[in-house]
């Protein structure tokens, strides 16, 4: 694949978030720093004989509902994926400066912004009503809270977006992929920015099958902050999370001409699938697939692997864990103490599926224009077939402040589907 040959720039300009261990860019960041999780035990679960009974979910007040959805759109309201989105996409629009459109439309603007699985509360809600005849009970939101567009929807709407206004949906790549579109379309100059990111649903009817795959650690129920163990010895399976993550992505241009402060630039993206071949499958990566859709990312971005200062990886705490890193040393041509600097956020949160490429980009990002590196935490014990790659202090497990000028953020998600995104810091 050849470089893209526009030569418009695309820069982030805006930060939004609720995730499990911070609602908020400020809640959030200093999580990020601290190593505080977000997983808790959650009594429903236990109820329902889940083997695993912890999870990843935000807490959010009834009361700070109200600062974004006014009083009709939240009666019958009952999507948490889209509570989540629209949240964390208006704070990135406002974060960015931006302020909310009352008159015309903009047409220089719009959103991409991913969702796996949508208003499944809803959707049980509404079998209940449907199932004892009563489907004029039903409420008039509740199409608009379960196509799976609902979460863009309800943000285009709000911010009276012109633009591009969609959901993409690619499993656990969804988040990153969201951001690659959104890329693509400013340096193609069909927008001026676009808001990006993805979102999740979470609890009992969205994790059940995760439960029943048995990949879930089952034997943390009593210690949930421990439970999640990316690159550890230890590791079991992946913890469910869920929420949102969103980032104002503009031109170079549009952004200093409005003076809008800088968070990172992004110079080089690749997305790809495995085919579900040479050993990928519904479950499991093609590891040559993965390595290719870094090396096109960094041949987008004209960069050799030596460049890449830090990794914020996938890295879900499975034994798919050793294989990334193979991949991230075979791709980069790296090993050893030459390996760069690389961590997972799901220590901390836990797999947010769908949501878990923006988030973990937005985790990218911070650590970009704060120059520092998140701790992995509950990776005491490396696992040693990771130690035989590269070495321990690649892998660090305090926050560590750095001179970062380039970090790759890869997600790797269900159906052998790959995206990776080169961030780079403000010259």
């Amino acid at each position: 694949m050849s470089k893209n040959n526009s030569n418009i720039r695309v820069v982030v300009t805006g930060l939004g978030v609720v995730a499990p261990n911070g609602v908020g860019l400020p809640a959030f960041s200093n999580a990020l720093k601290k190593g505080i999780s977000g997983i808790r035990f959650f009594p429903q679960l236990k109820t329902l004989h889940f083997s695993c009974q912890i999870g990843g979910m935000p807490q959010i007040a009834e009361a700070l509902k109200k600062n974004y959805f006014t009083e009709l759109q939240l009666k019958n309201f009952n999507s948490s994926g889209i509570l989540y989105g629209v949240m964390a996409g208006l704070d990135a629009w406002k974060h960015a400066g931006l302020g909310i459109n009352k008159g015309d439309v903009d047409f220089d603007s719009g959103t991409v912004f991913g969702v796996g699985t949508l208003g499944v509360d809803k959707f049980r809600e509404s079998i209940h009503f449907i199932d004892a005849g009563k489907t004029r009970r039903l409420g008039s939101t509740t199409v608009q809270q379960t196509m799976s567009s609902g979460v863009s929807a309800y943000l285009g709407g709000i911010l009276g977006l012109g633009n591009i206004v969609t959901s993409n949906s690619s499993a656990c790549s969804t988040g990153t992929e969201a951001i690659i579109m959104a890329y693509e379309r400013i340096k193609s100059g069909k927008a001026k920015r676009i808001l990006a990111g993805s979102t999740s649903d979470g609890g009992p009817y969205v994790w059940a099958g995760f439960d029943a795959l048995r990949i879930l650690p089952y034997n943390y129920n009593e210690n949930p902050t421990c439970a999640s163990q990316p690159m550890s010895v230890n590791a079991c399976g992946f913890v469910p999370g869920c929420g949102a993550g969103a980032l104002v992505l503009e031109t170079l241009e549009s952004a200093q001409k409005r003076d809008a402060t800088i968070y990172a630039e992004i110079i080089g993206t690749a997305v790809n699938s495995g085919g579900q071949r040479n050993g990928g499958s519904m479950t499991a990566p093609n590891a040559i697939a993965v390595q290719q859709c870094i090396r096109e990312a960094l041949l987008d971005a004209e960069i050799q692997g030596t460049a890449i200062d830090a990794i914020n990886g996938h890295l879900t705490a499975t034994s798919k864990d050793v294989e990334e890193i193979a991949s991230w040393s075979k791709a980069l041509k790296r090993k050893g103490r030459g390996f760069p600097f690389i961590n997972s956020l799901k220590g901390m949160v836990g797999h947010c599926l769908s949501a878990s490429g923006s988030i973990e980009a937005v985790a990218t990002v911070l650590q970009l224009h704060k120059q520092f590196l998140f701790p992995n935490i509950n990776c005491e014990k490396i696992h040693p077939e990771i130690l035989k790659i590269i070495d321990s202090e690649c892998i660090p497990k305090q926050q560590k402040n750095v001179p970062l000028n380039i970090i790759a953020k890869a997600s790797f998600g269900f159906g052998d589907v790959n995206a990776c995104i080169i961030f780079k810091k403000k010259n």
